[in-house]
Order: structure tokens, then C-alpha cells, then sequence
């Protein structure tokens, strides 16, 4: 049969032809139509004809096509049947009714899909389509942002979208990231600082090394996420099309079983029209893209349907620690000098951000970034030597200072346990890194720093405890630094040490032991897990590339403040399609017990049984709109 399909193609693109606005004429004309065959029924030519054949004989086309072609039964094919029937019996109105409420739901399907993924097509249009390239003599050159190769330089001016990934070389400016990220508030930015693709430089002219280009920038990572966010790959759409068969076969039996215990076929033609599964067909993919629609303006890319199909049955979430549950920015916790030490705390910091100050070590360079916010004055060394791997050793203002590990004190030949002083046992009990300070070869201090929990954390971990679902923290830091990662933000239970085999193996135990668990991570190190995990979240939207091709969902803004909500948005959405598909077969079965006692004749019947499928429409369409409380 699949070989019948090119002598279709041509068919199918013409009744696609023209789109929504064309469907919203069609059906405008044919309900003018049907008004005129109810108000004037001596007409020559039943003006009903007219929404049967603008509305009812695409209907009848597409199930031909899919039933020749794939031998595909779908909730279509009864909907033709019940048109021929009326048509057969005479009844115009019964099949133009059924023909253009049919096509009406079908259009306030698109029209909900469409206004669904109105918040993520705008990404789309945020891609640049030109960039300002600097050549070798300094001139610029205006070439298609597409054509931009990697390690080149371009000039964005202020106003301007920024064409690239990359690193700013020169200039300074605000950047606003509000259509990637969802952050109102505008970020400065100067040389060495990330931008990303998609977003808008406000003031001054910064020149941008390209660090991804193409197909590999941030915008465009995007726009693929927009196009798989397609509802319909969902396993519980279409429950109809899935039912159809039987639905077909039940119709049939219920029509012929009238037709002989009554001898009357317009009873039967009615089954026929109110058993059509018009409300079933819609009750499902309308409350998706719906709820689609409601986590895009909430900071989430959906893949598909099915991801949040499948986070409503969550009862367990798994958390990454770096960059998840924390910032993944290393801050100064505690300056500790040593007892015997004659410097102040403030002393001892300025003295190690000083040795700090050329050092491209990224604790060095928090330690030097926080000692300028604390208003600490680090001056330039006369000196400096760096240790890979161990740490570094400058002259500041005539003294020896060295920064690092215990393997280079012990280089130095001191001793560790001269740092005693300095509440060593205390801060390693509570999970910091340390780092050692001596100043002319004597143990002066150290200086402790760990990662920052992000402020949001404890709050999403309490409200998805009160959403049913159990937190759990995987790590590959050791167990003090996770359990008292933990503690700040409520996370009772606690894995560490570990590596990405171990994380996928935790989400495997979980799934064998018959729990649903996700996986919310970040980085590369997360992707098996996120891949492996019943639902996949990747946190950080435009800066984790592997991350988010593995997961299902992608936090646009990073955080995960906005968790809970997508949580009990699916919880809902799953409560709304169990009520849209139970009112749609009450509604039925009511209209067939009623079609069989004759209180229902083919035009009445069609009119209660598609009032239905507008209920469900107008009904899941409220989920645009629904927050929690």
C-alpha cells in the first residue's frame, strides 16, 4: 500500500493548501450555509451542501487516503461514515453540522498549538541574520551570520543582536538576556566575559571572538528544541486514533443493532453521528500543547508531550550538586590566620589575592574577585611563579608569599599540621576546599572556599516534597562537602562520590525497584543520567550543549526555581485529560442511550455530541494559563 502514496501527494497538498485562515473561511462560510438551510428549508439546493463539501469532503478524503495507504483506522473514518450515512438518509443539515463542528475543533486545535508555542518561536526569530566581521586590515565587512567561521571577530554596536557565541575581546556594555535566559535585569559586560547568540547589546561596541558558530550557537540550539516541541509525539494522543478500530466496529454493531430492534434507520444514522469520537480525538493533544505553552512562559523548552506525560508519574528527582543545586562559582567562605601568624584577617586576604592577581587558576581567581567586593586592596606582585597543580608563589611588597595545596607546603618542606591553628578539622568536616597560606616560609593561614547554593534551592526542594516527589543528591564530591550541600537546602538523602556511571546506575536501581525518578543536571557528566532517567532536565538552557541534547526538558534561565510549577503543571495536565476524556464518553454513551430511545434524531445528535468538543477544548485550553498556588 505504501506504494499507493505518490499518487496521493498531490491531493494532500492541496487540501493542505491555504492553512488556518483558509479553514477559518471555509468554516465561516459553511455555518452561514447551515443558518440559511435551517432558516429557509425550500430552498432549490440545500444550502447544507455548501458545509459538506468545503468541511465534510476533506474529512472524507484524508480517512480514504489513510485507510488505502496504511490501512490506518482512524477516528475519521466513523466520522465518514456517519456524513454518508446522513447524506444516504437525506439528512443535509445532520452532515454539515457534523462536517464543520469537526473542522471548528480541528481549528481550535491549531489555533491552541499555535498560541502554545508563540513564547518559543519568538527564539526563532531572535536569530540574527547578518554579522559585522573585522578583517585583518581593520575594516568591517557585513557578511550572512551563518557564514561567520569560528576564532573570527565581530563587531556588534549597540542596539544590535548579537550575531555569535563567544568571548568579548574589547568594549564594554550591557547585555539583555531577557528573550534567552527570562532575567530582566540587563548584564555588564567587558572583555573575557561569555555572550551568547540571540541576545542585544544596549550600549557601547564590543568586538565578540566567536566561540560557537552555525548551527552550534546558542539561538540555534534553540530553534531545534522548537521544533521537536511537538505535542503529538505524546503516547496518550490521539486515544481515538489508538481506539479507532474498535470504535469503528462498536458504531457499526450499535447502528445495526437499532436498525433491527427498531426497523428505523434514522435512529441508526444518529448512533452513528453521536458515537463519531470527536471530543476523544481532541480531549488529549489540546490539554498538551496547552500545558506546552504554559512552561514556555515559565522558562521551559518541552521536547514533547510525552516528557510531561511521563514527569506527572515522577516520585523521586534526582539533583546534580554543581551548577544544579549550586551557582558552580567557587566563593571565599572563611580567611582563618594562624594563632602564631602577627596578620590580620584582612592582611592575610590582601596578601593572597595579591599573589593571586596573574593567576589563571579558578580559585584564584575567586579568591582575587572577592577580595575586590570585600574592599580588600590587592596590590601587583614584583614576583610571581605559578605551580601547576600546586599552587603559586609571588613577592608582594617585600614578602615571600605562597599560595596553594599541602603537596606544595610540603614542597616547601613545612609541615602541614602547622596550620592546625587555623580550625583545619573544622573546616574539612564541613566540606570546603582549602587552601594554605605561608608567608616567608612560615604557615600564616588559609583560606577556605566552596561552591554557593543558589538562593532558590531550599524552596524547590520543600515545595516538590509538598508536589509528592523525593529529592535525592548525587555528587561527585565527597560525602562532606554533599552532606552539608544537603542540609542547606533540605535533601535528606545523599549519594557521593560520584561518577557518571554511578549517577545512570542510581537511576537504573530506582527503575527496577518500580520507581519513577528524574534526573536534573547540568553538564556533560549528567548527560547518561538525564538520558537514562524516566524524564531528563537540563538546567542552564544556552550553556550545556550535551546536557540538553540528552534531556527531555531544558531550563531556559538556568534555575530551578520554576521546578515545582512544571511538576504539578503536568499533575494538573494528566487531571485534565482524565476529565476531558471522561466527560467525552458520559457525553457519548448519554447520547447513544438517548439517540436509541429517539429523544436524539440525527441534527440534535450532532449538535450535543460536538458541544462536547468544544467543552474540551475551552477546558484544557485554561491550562495557558494555570499557576500554582
Amino acid at each position: 500500500m505504501e506504494s499507493l502514496k505518490p499518487l496521493f501527494e498531490p491531493l494532500e497538498k492541496l487540501l493542505e493548501w491555504g492553512g488556518a485562515k483558509k479553514n477559518i473561511t471555509f468554516i465561516a462560510v459553511s455555518a452561514i450555509a447551515l443558518v440559511l438551510s435551517f432558516l429557509v428549508p425550500n430552498l432549490p439546493v440545500d444550502p447544507a451542501w455548501i458545509a459538506i463539501l468545503l468541511c465534510g469532503v476533506p474529512i472524507v478524503i484524508e480517512a480514504f487516503i489513510a485507510l488505502v495507504t496504511e490501512f490506518d483506522i482512524k477516528a475519521d473514518l466513523l466520522v465518514s461514515i456517519a456524513l454518508i450515512a446522513s447524506l444516504a438518509i437525506g439528512q443535509f443539515f445532520a452532515a454539515g453540522e457534523v462536517a464543520v463542528i469537526m473542522q471548528l475543533g480541528g481549528l481550535l486545535e491549531e489555533l491552541t498549538v499555535a498560541r502554545a508555542q508563540r513564547g518559543i518561536q519568538k527564539l526563532v526569530e531572535l536569530t540574527p541574520r547578518t554579522a559585522r566581521v573585522l578583517l585583518d586590515d581593520g575594516s568591517e565587512k557585513e557578511i550572512a551570520a551563518d557564514d561567520v567561521a569560528l576564532n573570527q571577530v565581530v563587531r556588534v554596536l549597540p542596539g544590535e543582536t548579537v550575531p555569535v557565541d563567544g568571548v568579548v575581546v574589547s568594549g564594554s556594555t550591557s547585555i539583555d538576556e531577557s528573550a534567552v535566559t527570562g532575567e530582566p535585569m540587563p548584564v555588564d559586560k567587558q572583555a573575557g566575559c561569555e555572550v551568547s547568540s540571540g541576545t542585544t547589546n544596549q550600549f557601547g561596541t564590543i568586538d565578540v571572538r566567536a566561540t560557537r558558530v552555525g548551527a552550534d550557537s546558542s539561538i540555534q540550539r534553540m530553534a531545534r528544541l522548537v521544533q521537536s516541541a511537538d505535542a503529538g509525539k505524546a503516547k496518550i494522543v490521539r486515544l481515538a486514533d489508538r481506539w479507532a478500530t474498535w470504535i469503528v466496529v462498536g458504531a457499526l454493531a450499535s447502528a445495526a443493532g437499532v436498525f433491527l430492534v427498531t426497523g428505523e434507520i434514522l435512529r441508526a444514522v444518529t448512533v452513528l453521528v453521536v458515537f463519531c469520537p470527536c471530543s476523544l480525538v481532541l480531549a488529549t493533544p489540546t490539554a498538551i500543547v496547552a500545558a506546552i505553552g504554559n512552561a514556555t512562559k515559565h522558562g521551559f523548552l518541552v521536547k514533547e508531550g510525552d516528557a510531561l506525560e511521563r514527569l506527572a508519574k515522577v516520585k523521586r528527582i534526582a539533583f546534580d550538586k554543581t551548577g544544579t543545586i549550586t551557582k558552580g562559582e567557587p566563593r571565599v567562605a572563611a580567611v582563618a590566620p594562624c594563632a602564631a601568624c602577627e596578620l590580620s584577617r584582612d592582611e592575610l586576604f590582601a596578601l593572597v589575592a595579591s599573589a593571586e592577581l596573574r593567576s589563571e587558576h579558578p580559585l584564584g581567581k575567586a579568591i582575587v574577585r572577592d577580595a575586590k567586593t570585600a574592599g580588600v586592596a590587592a596590590t601587583e606582585p614584583s614576583a610571581f611563579e605559578m605551580k601547576p597543580g600546586l599552587g603559586v608563589i609571588a613577592q608582594v611588597n617585600g614578602s615571600h608569599v605562597a599560595v596553594g595545596n599541602e603537596a606544595l607546603m610540603t614542597q616547601l618542606d613545612l609541615n602541614p599540621e602547622s596550620w592546625a591553628s587555623c580550625g583545619l578539622d573544622a573546616l574539612r568536616g564541613s566540606g570546603k576546599t582549602l587552601t594554605f597560606v605561608a608567608v616567608d616560609s612560615k604557615a600564616a593561614g588559609v583560606v577556605a572556599l566552596a561552591d554557593t547554593v543558589r538562593q532558590e534551592s531550599r524552596h524547590t526542594v520543600r515545595s516538590l516534597q509538598e508536589a509528592g516527589a523525593s529529592p535525592v543528591l548525587l555528587t561527585g564530591d565527597n560525602q562532606a562537602a554533599a552532606k552539608t550541600v544537603a542540609g542547606m537546602v533540605g535533601i535528606e538523602e545523599v549519594v557521593s562520590s560520584c561518577k557518571p556511571e554511578n549517577k545512570m546506575r542510581f537511576i537504573e536501581s530506582c527503575e527496577k525497584n518500580g520507581t519513577k525518578c528524574a534526573m536534573v543536571g547540568d553538564g556533560i557528566n549528567d548527560a547518561p543520567a538525564l538520558k537514562r532517567a524516566y524524564v531528563g532536565v537540563a538546567v542552564g538552557g544556552v550553556g550545556s550543549d550535551i546536557a540538553i541534547e540528552t534531556a527531555d526538558i531544558a531550563i531556559v534561565n538556568g534555575g530551578i526555581s520554576e521546578l515545582p510549577h512544571l511538576l504539578m503543571l503536568a499533575q494538573h495536565m494528566m487531571r485534565v485529560i482524565k476529565a476531558n476524556l471522561t466527560f467525552s464518553m458520559l457525553l457519548n454513551f448519554t447520547a447513544i442511550i438517548l439517540a436509541f430511545i429517539a429523544v436524539l434524531d440525527p441534527v440534535s445528535g450532532a449538535l450535543v455530541h460536538n458541544c462536547g468538543s468544544v467543552f474540551v477544548i475551552v477546558n484544557s485550553a485554561f491550562l495557558l494559563k494555570w499557576a500554582r498556588r
